[in-house]
């Protein structure tokens, strides 16, 4: 236990060396999932935007990309169509995906004097599967199926440090929102010490038609982003499709029949028509 606790000090002079350097700068942490939209917020806005400068590093040691110049957006930047500035001065990024992950700055001049930076770190969930790259799966029952959750973030560092140092935390939950723990024995969980990933495996069976499962990231106890994966069995996909062609087929089927009696009702009276003049 001595040695956990000192292991965990460690890591924690670590990490805050890490967040906060030498000038001991508040930062902010923000938690989303891929694919959702974010807005990092400049606590020090003005009245306008037009001395606001967004800054991004993705690594510690990495070079720093300017985002935002001026109020306006860098053309030369991956992410241009996916970024606007707010009304705020807060950073608006679309549709995030795993590599928005880093450590975002706020800059604003007055009067050609730097204001004090607002500094922000984007942490970003994202879920994939053995099987597929989306958020749902078709699989067969009986076959076995791995889920990864991980959680990337700008400081670095083993997982471990981050639960000590700000408890953050990975789970798996099940659709009524309860935590699968290892000691379940239908579900494999495991985690690594070295990321911040956790996984889950499973069989399938006939039964997990449209079941779902969670993962959630929680910092101090609070659950602050989760990521839901959904499985349809193919077997299922197949019976939809035949249903719906039997539909089609139906609608068709009702649509025919109606235009032969019509036609049929024409003619009818065609007959009738001609047989009243002759008389």
């Amino acid at each position: 236990m001595a040695v956990e606790c000192h292991l965990c000090l460690l890591g924690l002079i670590f990490l805050s060396s890490l967040l906060t350097g030498t000038s001991g700068v508040n930062v902010t942490y923000v938690f989303i999932s891929s694919g959702e939209n974010v807005s990092l917020s400049c606590n020090n806005a003005l009245h306008d935007c037009t001395s606001t400068m967004w800054l991004y590093n993705k690594f510690r040691h990495s070079a720093t990309v300017e985002l935002i110049g001026l109020g306006k957006k860098k053309k030369d930047t991956e992410r241009h169509e996916r970024l606007s500035l707010g009304s705020d001065c807060s950073l608006n990024i679309k549709n995030i995906s795993k590599e928005d992950y880093g450590y975002y700055t706020c800059r604003q001049y007055v009067n050609g004097e730097q204001r004090t930076d607002t500094h922000v770190d984007l942490h970003v969930l994202h879920v994939s599967s053995s099987s597929s790259s989306s958020s749902q799966t078709e699989i067969s029952a009986g076959r076995s199926v791995t889920l990864f959750c991980q959680l990337y973030s700008f400081a670095g560092g083993s997982c471990d440090d981050w639960i000590c140092y700000e408890r953050i935390q990975l789970f798996w939950v099940n659709q009524a929102g309860v935590k699968l723990t290892r000691s379940d024995s239908r579900y494999q969980i495991l985690s690594s010490s070295d990321h911040c990933i956790i996984t889950l495996t499973t069989t399938l069976l006939n039964e997990d038609h449209n079941r779902e499962w969670r993962c959630e990231v929680t910092h101090r106890d609070q659950v602050k982003s989760s990521v839901t994966y959904t499985v349809k069995s193919s077997g299922e996909k197949e019976r939809d499709l035949i249903n719906h062609v039997e539909q089609v087929f139906f609608v068709f089927l009702v649509q025919t029949v109606s235009i032969v009696f019509a036609v049929c009702r024409i003619f009818r009276k065609i007959s009738q028509t001609r047989s009243n003049l002759y008389c």
